[in-house]
């Protein structure tokens, strides 16, 4: 957490005078727009204004939380989220930990901005910037935003709102509560959230139940032909540029599919390959059990990280030469 003297100047800087806005990082998942919004929505119950930008869209499935769709998003509005960064007081930079991972378009606005800049974030390596909030100990930056009001002493504004998003953007980031990082603490702040309004039938249902066809012809295409290596300790799961187009792909479709491989008995790793659909390179997630540490696997092999048990990665090979040096890479890792 911040020290008590961070805390005094930071909240010298959240005034109505000063103009705020929570940035977060290249393809937001659920704890990145749940952070950003819970603390949008904290701030506004201080009196205060603030505005989101995310460097590129989110999936459907996140756009039910409140004012999700007052979002600025940066590839779609790239004159006003400059202006907004450029003109920007207080930066909050939220559930990424460094500026290159808000993208080509946003990482470098973050960079010359001059506001004042504020990191909330449980990733391994943060950059250095005016103020940082880092434990990677903790599942999700949206229980680091519930631990940053209580820092403040402003417990008693979490509302129905900032409830509903940081309740989602915990749920995701622990997979419904299941890794292992998920602490007595996690439950505690939940158990909060849902007294404050947050409710776990509809925000599961809202963010989960929202299958869609071409979602689960895909999903049926790669578990047909998930593989298991490594003496059935590792998952891999793939797909390619014209799957992805011949069943509509639309984003988020392929959120989780890389925790099917997981579920396999005995898999302590799993692997998800896809080709981006517009560029010529590999995107990779990453999953693992116990203390295989798939966050330095792939810093070392695959130009990503992340955490210890869920990381990403890039690679610029096709997707069969990629999965063949993974087998290779995998070979030399002791599980």
């Amino acid at each position: 957490m911040f020290t008590a003297s961070e805390l005094l100047d930071i909240n010298q800087l959240l005034i109505p005078e000063n103009k705020i806005v929570i940035i977060t990082h290249y393809n937001p998942d659920g704890d990145a727009i749940g952070s950003s919004l819970g603390l949008k929505h904290y701030l506004k119950a201080k009196g205060l204004d603030a505005e989101v930008v995310v460097p590129n869209d989110f999936p459907k499935f996140l756009k039910w939380m409140p004012e999700a769709k007052k979002i600025t998003v940066g590839d779609y509005k790239r004159k006003k989220a400059w202006e907004m960064i450029d003109a920007a007081d207080v930066i909050f930079i939220l559930d990424f930990n460094a500026s290159h991972r808000a993208g080509n378009l946003v990482g470098p606005w973050i960079e010359r901005a001059e506001g004042v800049k504020i990191l909330i974030d449980h990733h391994q390596q943060p950059e250095n910037f005016d103020f940082v909030y880092s434990d990677t100990t903790i599942p999700a930056t949206s229980q680091m935003v519930y631990h940053f009001i209580d820092a403040m002493e402003d417990r008693e504004l979490v509302n129905k709102d900032i409830a509903e998003c940081l309740y989602t953007g915990i749920m995701t980031d622990t997979g419904g509560f299941r890794f292992r990082s998920t602490s007595a603490a996690t439950h505690h702040i939940i158990a909060d959230l849902i007294e404050k309004g947050a409710d776990p039938a509809m925000i599961s249902a809202s963010t989960w139940d929202t299958n869609t066809i071409s979602r689960l012809h895909l999903l049926s295409l790669i578990l047909s032909r998930i593989e298991i290596v490594k003496d059935g300790k590792v998952a891999i799961l793939y797909l390619k540029r014209d799957e992805l187009k011949e069943f509509g792909f639309e984003k988020g479709d392929t959120e989780g599919f890389v925790n099917y491989g997981l579920s396999v008995l005995g898999t302590r790793m799993s692997a998800f390959f896809m080709e981006d659909l517009y560029e010529d390179f590999i995107k990779i997630s990453f999953r693992s059990k116990d203390d295989v540490d798939v966050n330095q696997f792939s810093r070392k092999y695959f130009n990503g990280g992340g955490h210890i048990n869920a990381a990403g990665g890039k690679y610029f090979k096709n997707i069969y030469e990629t999965i063949e040096d993974f087998k290779e890479k995998i070979e030399e890792e002791n599980l």
